[in-house]
């Protein structure tokens, strides 16, 4: 289980560093704000990136979700591991949903989600099933 929390907990510090270049307006690793928010938002239309608190509070989610892992096993963390569970299984299912494609069509992203992002999204899902089974045995 160390191994999986260290694997989880990496992964969702990377992706938190990568919001908080965002945040800090570095459009990396696209360069450009306009071609990155059609790669990483894919709503209709989309020409710019969120703002510096949105990217913020998501990168604040992140850390909370990669320090998740390592608290104790107590009720109220392992209801924390189901609710990161269904968080990030439900994105990564929501990427091959017609309703979804619908709410966010641009590509790149489009091919981006299916590809990428919601398998990430179901890998972090599977890994906190695991730690949310591995805490209630």
């Amino acid at each position: 289980m160390i191994a999986l929390s260290c694997l989880l907990s990496f992964v969702l510090v990377v992706l938190a560093a990568l919001h908080l270049m965002w945040a800090l307006g570095r459009w990396f690793p696209l360069g450009d704000e306009r071609a990155l928010a059609r790669a990483v938002l894919g709503a209709r239309g989309v020409e710019a990136m969120p703002g510096a608190v949105a990217c913020a509070l998501v990168v604040v989610a992140l850390i909370f979700a990669a320090a998740w892992v390592w608290l104790p096993v107590h009720p109220v963390t392992v209801l924390g591991l189901a609710v990161l569970t269904a968080v990030f299984l439900a994105r990564g299912a929501a990427a091959y949903v017609a309703a979804w494609r619908r709410l966010v069509p641009e590509e790149p992203f489009a091919t981006l989600d299916r590809r990428i992002y919601g398998p990430l999204c179901l890998g972090i899902g599977a890994g906190f099933l695991i730690l949310t089974y591995g805490a209630l045995t």
